[in-house]
């Protein structure tokens, strides 16, 4: 079948983007001619990137864009090249953006069926201003609620996200979950734990809603006993904001900050030299680098909010701690430390069995049996 997805960002440090781009490569092994299109911005940046680009047999046509607020929410026009390029099937990605609306359109006139993944916009308040999230309720009340009866099917990433679709309207036979993969790569032979564990890794964007800046304070607090590495792509700003407070509170000798592109080899390698897995985020959809990290059997320790909270089961395959409270990260350190080796492979084992759900080629299949579907 030919498949279009669309996105707003193919390139940066984007975790809806690394989807698309992973899912329509496997989409095109098994058959179906797949192309992506995309705004050009890179992600996190003003830089622009090329408008046409194959990877592997994935064709990706980028678009000349417009920002028109906040980090992802962008106008670009390809009406005139979907319509010419005829999909039998479209994949559009992340609710409440503009681009979706354009693809219904263009779904009714070519009569062709259309997903949308939503990619968990909801329960973010916290992440957003009062006039935000009193923009984000208009959109649901007068857009949201007629709009997402119009796609063939709804793909959620996460179980939680069902009860905000249900109270838009959503019907639950037309809900699917299909998270995020795991690559293969990523579930090699565990290595062995590490008797003594004092590394502590982040991968992922560097970003103000990563809240950071709690991680790198409970690692100060504890005065050497843990190193910190933090590595992702970056915003500018926040990354000098966080190298400000490590100076700030003289721990440079057991942090160190570096912005990174998202290379799984060298995430894997970083991964594996490390203990322990640190994410802080003051929001998330589907902690991807978390479940990455549980997958190569590392200690994961997370904030509470409603996506960890799906992924982690306190103290049975990682470690839960207040949201934005860096005492309370200390805390769990301090447990961590105390842990037995024994407890610890209990811990790491039961990690790799949960992120077993989320291996690509078992998640794949359901989506192409999703689009061969006759309804």
């Amino acid at each position: 079948m030919k498949i279009l997805e669309i996105t707003n960002y193919t390139a940066g440090g984007c975790g809806v983007g690394m989807r698309v781009l992973k899912e329509s490569q496997l989409l095109t092994e098994r058959g179906h001619q797949v192309t992506i299109f995309s705004s050009n911005i890179v992600k996190g940046s003003e830089d622009l990137c090329s408008i046409e680009e194959k990877q592997g047999r994935v064709n990706i046509q980028r678009f000349p864009s417009r920002r028109l607020g906040g980090e992802s929410y962008m106008k670009f026009n390809f009406v005139k090249e979907a319509l010419n390029l005829k999909p039998d099937v479209i994949i559009v990605h992340a609710y409440r953006h503009m681009h979706n609306l354009q693809a219904l359109k263009i779904a009714q006139k070519l009569k062709c069926k259309i997903f949308l993944v939503t990619h968990a916009p909801f329960a973010r308040e916290a992440s957003r201003t009062w006039i935000q999230n009193k923009i984000v309720n208009l959109y649901d009340n007068l857009i949201g609620k007629n709009s997402l009866k119009k796609f063939n099917k709804i793909i959620t990433i996460t179980h939680w996200e069902k009860e905000y679709l249900s109270k838009l309207g959503v019907s639950s036979k037309k809900i699917e979950y299909i998270p995020n993969g795991v690559s293969e790569e990523f579930f090699t032979t565990l290595k062995k734990g590490n008797k003594n564990i004092r590394k502590v890794i982040y991968w992922g964007r560097i970003s103000p809603i990563k809240q950071l800046d709690t991680a790198i304070k409970a690692i100060g607090a504890l005065k050497g006993t843990f190193t910190l590495q933090i590595r992702g792509p970056s915003e500018p700003n926040y990354l000098k904001q966080l190298k400000s407070l490590v100076d700030l509170i003289k721990a440079n000798k057991w942090i160190s900050l570096t912005d990174n592109q998202y290379k799984s080899s060298e995430q894997i390698m970083a991964l594996d030299k490390s203990d322990i897995y640190v994410l802080p985020s003051k929001t998330e959809g589907l902690p991807q680098t978390l479940i990455e990290a549980m997958a190569r059997g590392k200690i994961v320790i997370a904030s509470i909010n409603r996506a960890s909270k799906e992924i982690i089961i306190h103290k049975k395959n990682g470690f839960l701690y207040k949201n934005g409270d860096s005492d309370s990260l200390v805390g769990i350190l301090k447990e961590v430390l105390r842990l037995s080796l024994k407890q610890r492979d209990q811990i790491r084992r039961a990690a790799r069995e949960k992120a077993e759900e989320f291996r690509w080629k078992e998640i794949i299949k359901k989506l192409d049996s999703l689009i061969k579907a006759k309804t």
